[in-house]
């Protein structure tokens, strides 16, 4: 394995040029890490593989979609299938409602269903239709967690933002910022304290059920519950964010894994099979208010669109019909965490890490992590050098301490053994 990538090095460089950063997505630009970002050119089961001929264990998966890995048969059969009788046609498919039906049959407290275009577009929708279906404006979010780069959201949000280094962003008004009210993740009293200070006006709480976006942060027993309680009390919607969780921690999502219901979800990466893709669905009278039936407008000239629908309804059909790979890929996720740790002990490195399933973090501190705050107490440079061992072991971690790890179902025992190798020499 070489460390030298002269390709990449070339391609980033004439790509800085004509895109803004070289990168249309900015975790993806290594400014967390350093160095010049790694070119893919292809990728096959468990395996990304660079302009230079470079092979990598791919542990980010494209941030989530590729529960079943890359290039999967079944999937790309349907989209080839897809492709030859048109890619959008900008009208309803019977598709959609193949779609639909497959997840509100199976995804709890989901009776109907709007398709979108990203996770950015589910989330802002949701809580427009929260606001709507309430007659409030207030919204409580958590500190370090994501909901898209919509405005309302960038407010000391996780993933990109806070590999950035920013707690906002530049071009977003205050006055759009000004209704969104933080809590503390884990911390149910902060949310408490919010209901408190605005009595009857907190239209929803968002969330992720597990936060993936400030690394992967479980909830601690009994704080959704606790949340579950107070939204119900206060005639509150509770919003859960499952773009990453969805269909990855069980079929049913976190709400099944964790046994909490919501009132809306968000939906987005693994449903599309790996095209873009989101949605958001929730109860019936809820659901009712959208348009073209009810006063709450949303719309989009690709939502649905075939490509995405044809791919994602084949990832969900091999993940229905072999829900057995959930436990698999915990169990792949067990025995990195496990082993893991025995390394960094031995070798006297703080981490602690966490897992959820087929989600994983290393935060290189000895502290416990339950929250942004902690989570921010990371050696970021001790990261940045345990990112590029790695990668230049043949491992492709996420570029930033504050993204998490996900598994694919083509992890198998060869993976495994070479991750530890490498973690082991570092």
């Amino acid at each position: 394995m070489t460390n030298l990538r002269p390709k990449s090095l070339d391609i980033f460089t004439r790509s800085r040029r004509y895109i803004p950063g070289g990168v249309n997505s900015p975790v993806r630009a290594f400014a967390a890490v350093g160095g010049t970002p790694v070119i893919i050119s292809d990728a096959k089961g468990p395996y990304l593989y660079d302009v230079d001929g470079n092979q990598y264990i791919d542990l980010i998966n494209a941030w989530g979609p590729m529960i079943l890995g890359h290039a999967h048969p079944q999937v790309v059969e349907a989209i080839h299938q897809q492709i030859e009788k048109g890619t959008v046609y900008g009208t309803p498919t019977e598709l959609e409602l193949d779609m639909a039906q497959l997840i509100c049959d199976n995804v709890p407290n989901i009776n109907k269903l709007r398709m979108v275009s990203s996770g950015t577009e589910a989330c802002m929708s949701a809580v427009r239709l929260a606001r709507g279906y309430t007659g409030r404006s207030r919204v409580i979010k958590f500190e370090g967690c994501y909901h898209g780069h919509h405005d309302s959201f960038l407010v000391k949000a996780g993933s990109g933002v806070l590999t950035a280094g920013l707690p906002s962003s530049d071009g977003v008004p205050e006055a759009m910022t000004q209704l969104v009210h933080l809590a503390k993740y884990n911390n149910i009293e902060s949310v408490r304290l919010l209901f408190e200070k605005y009595p009857n006006e907190i239209a929803a709480v968002i969330i992720e059920p597990v936060a993936g976006n400030m690394g992967c942060i479980p909830p601690m027993p009994g704080f959704l519950k606790a949340l579950r309680k107070l939204c119900t009390d206060n005639n509150t919607v509770l919003i859960f964010d499952e773009v990453m969780s969805g269909f990855r921690l069980a079929f049913g999502g976190a709400q099944e894994y964790l046994q909490i219901d919501a009132d809306l979800i968000c939906l987005g990466k693994i449903i599309g099979g790996g095209l873009p893709v989101g949605a958001f669905g929730g109860k019936t009278e809820i659901m009712n208010l959208l348009a073209p039936i009810g006063p709450v407008y949303q719309a989009g000239t690709l939502s649905g669109n075939a490509i995405s629908m044809a791919a994602g309804f084949a990832t969900l059909s091999i993940l229905h019909k072999h829900q057995d790979i959930y436990s698999s890929i915990a169990n792949t996720g067990h025995q990195l965490n496990t082993e893991i740790r025995k390394i960094f002990s031995e070798k006297g490195i703080p981490g602690y890490i966490t897992q959820v399933g087929s989600m994983l973090s290393i935060f290189f501190t000895d502290k416990e992590v339950i929250d942004l705050d902690t989570a921010l107490t990371s050696d970021t440079r001790l990261f940045a050098r345990f990112f590029h061992h790695m990668l230049d072991h043949g491992v492709y971690l996420p570029p930033s301490q504050f993204e998490s790890w996900f598994l694919s179902a083509q992890i198998g025992e060869k993976e495994i053994n070479h991750i530890l190798e490498a973690t082991s020499s570092f």
